[in-house]
């Protein structure tokens, strides 16, 4: 029998600018935008995949990852890690249009 050894989560610390940047998206999208940062980046925010991964730098917002999801995968989360202090830092919350992505409804330039 193999016993699983329970992992912390990581403590998920918004930027206070992310509520002007999630006004700036439908209402609708709220919960999704909510569950789906609590379901990727509370245990495994440093493990790369198909619609997470990690950014060059300089990056806007001194952002090291991005996770992407939703509708077409419209939306973008940029986010750092402390893995010593075992907390995610939500730096942005954007929607992706074609080839720009906008914050708080303000283009950045990727």
């Amino acid at each position: 029998m193999v016993i699983m050894a329970k992992r912390d989560p990581y403590t998920l610390v918004y930027a206070r600018a992310v509520k002007k940047h999630l006004a700036a998206i439908d209402v609708k999208y709220h919960s999704t935008v909510r569950e789906t940062i609590e379901e990727q980046l509370e245990f495994d925010p440093d493990v790369e995949t198909t619609n997470r991964k990690p950014l060059e730098q300089p990056a806007a917002f001194a952002a090291e990852w991005e996770i992407r999801f939703g509708p077409n995968n419209r939306f973008r989360v940029l986010y750092e890690i402390d893995p010593e202090d075992r907390v995610v830092g939500i730096l942005a919350i954007g929607v992706k249009d074609g080839n720009r992505l906008l914050v708080g409804g303000k283009e950045i330039k990727l």
